[in-house]
């Protein structure tokens, strides 16, 4: 399967557009005609079917990408919860491992589409047989561990905050293995106070830590993402 994608620098979708007014009806409820009507008044959303990727969310790693360096032609790096494959496919265009011989690694226990140039390994990166299928597909340890996780919510702001913290801490406990050293990690996390045990622990691991909130990144959405440079190993 071949995907088109633009060449050049990515930048933020741009101009103003009609607003589409979206109306419950038949068996669509408020929060699902809300839902709707966000995903159509939503520039990413546009911009990312025009340009041919899976999520809107490939411009969140887009837009850290260029303030950060976070990743190079030739890197090795995994994917956590990759699919729909939005960042996937961003890591395939940014690492060129046809060109360079760096790898990209996706993981998910959702099944998903190929992404031309990536390994895709469908399974749950917490079952004890990820982290070494993971460094062997690799050919080694990984420069860069992602994750765009986040566990579904139930609308319970405390709650929901705790659940995406576990699955953060989760995240790091699986790229401690699979780092190598001077690597670096990133994942999503919500602002709400839980946040505090893993920086602690990543600023005990890493050379520095520091919070991004991509302009792609929803307004009114807590979301964060940390991200830990200089992995000490």
């Amino acid at each position: 399967m071949t995907e088109k994608k633009p060449s050049g620098k990515k930048q933020a979708p741009r101009g103003a557009q009609k607003k589409v007014r979206v109306k419950t009806r038949n068996n669509r409820s408020i929060s699902s005609a809300r839902w709707l009507e966000r995903q159509l008044n939503d520039p990413y959303v546009a911009a990312a079917k025009s340009e041919g990727y899976r999520s809107r969310a490939a411009f969140k790693l887009i837009q850290m990408n260029e303030e950060l360096n976070l990743l190079k032609p030739g890197h090795k790096v995994v994917d956590l919860g990759a699919a729909p494959g939005g960042w996937t496919q961003m890591m395939v265009e940014i690492i060129k491992p046809e060109k360079t011989g760096g790898r990209v690694v996706a993981i998910d226990y959702l099944d998903m589409p190929e992404v031309p140039g990536a390994e895709f390994i469908c399974l749950d990166f917490m079952d004890n047989t990820a982290p070494d299928l993971l460094k062997k597909a690799l050919g080694g340890k990984a420069d860069v561990v992602l994750s765009d996780m986040a566990p579904p919510t139930i609308g319970h702001k405390q709650t929901d905050h705790l659940r995406i913290m576990a699955l953060a801490e989760a995240a790091y406990e699986f790229a401690k293995e699979v780092l190598v050293p001077g690597g670096t990690f990133l994942s999503k996390v919500f602002m709400g106070g839980a946040e505090k045990d893993l920086l602690n622990q990543l600023k005990k691991d890493f050379s520095k830590v520091k919070h991004v909130k991509p302009h792609a990144s929803r307004a009114d959405s807590s979301e964060m993402y940390v991200v830990a440079l200089g992995f000490r190993g």
